[in-house]
């Protein structure tokens, strides 16, 4: 075996409904304005070419099925948002994968936050920098267990929700994407080789907002099930 300087990370691994096994997490992808209705709130319109962001592995917050997560509030922001995801979680890798052979490549789907630091994003927009001090910080990214495709079929529909506090801040259907996941998952591997354990979060609706310390966030998915996640 190879012997390191300090002690390699550990691998994250993600629970799987139906077994006692892991899902390996490898890279973490997130697709940027994927609702309509949500580029509109955030100042654009139209069906421009998908872009992507990365969140590194150990960001991410697993929630087992019927628990709830505590995500720590972050440092040096003001303005925390929720954004409200379907997770992919990618069983079989590749290159220039097509739309059409996109679905074969899931091992699975999860529920996801992609939590954001909205002032510093928006300053490194002002300033043409990158993003990751918004998208990329410790505890960014709760996630709940993997659901196997085998067990959900494909999802291509379905209700998508938010609620804090119990009251609903955000709504949709999954049919309401921009790029649908096959177009983001062909698109996506034009632009890096996908492999085994990569994730993609596949966007937000419309109806982003500010938590605080206290606040109960509660996402759901149709098909899915919900998860429970608390700011502390």
């Amino acid at each position: 075996m190879a012997d390191y300087v300090v002690t390699p990370p550990a691998v994250v691994g993600l629970p799987v409904v139906g077994t006692s096994k892991l899902f390996p997490v490898r890279r973490v992808y997130c697709v940027g304005r994927n609702y309509a209705e949500h580029a509109k709130e955030m100042g654009f319109t139209g069906r421009e070419d998908p872009f992507f962001f990365c969140k590194p592995a150990d960001a991410l917050i697993p929630v087992a099925s019927g628990q709830t997560a505590n995500m720590p509030y972050p440092s040096k922001t003001s303005n925390l948002h929720y954004e409200m995801e379907l997770v992919v979680a990618i069983g079989k890798g590749g290159r220039d994968i097509t739309v059409e052979n996109a679905n074969d490549h899931i091992y699975g789907y999860a529920l996801g936050l992609d939590m954001t630091r909205r002032d510093l994003q928006n300053e490194s927009k002002k300033q043409g920098r990158p993003w990751e001090t918004g998208k990329a910080f410790d505890h960014s990214a709760p996630i709940g267990p993997v659901h196997p495709i085998q067990a959900t079929g494909v999802l291509s529909k379905g209700s998508i929700s938010l609620d804090v506090n119990g009251t609903q801040r955000q709504i949709s259907d999954l049919s309401q994407m921009i790029w649908n996941i096959p177009e983001s998952i062909s698109y996506l591997s034009g632009l890096f080789e996908l492999a085994p354990g990569d994730l993609i979060f596949t966007g937000t609706p419309e109806g982003v907002g500010a938590v605080v310390k206290g606040d109960k966030l509660i996402g759901k998915i149709e098909g899915l099930g919900e998860f429970e996640v608390h700011i502390v």
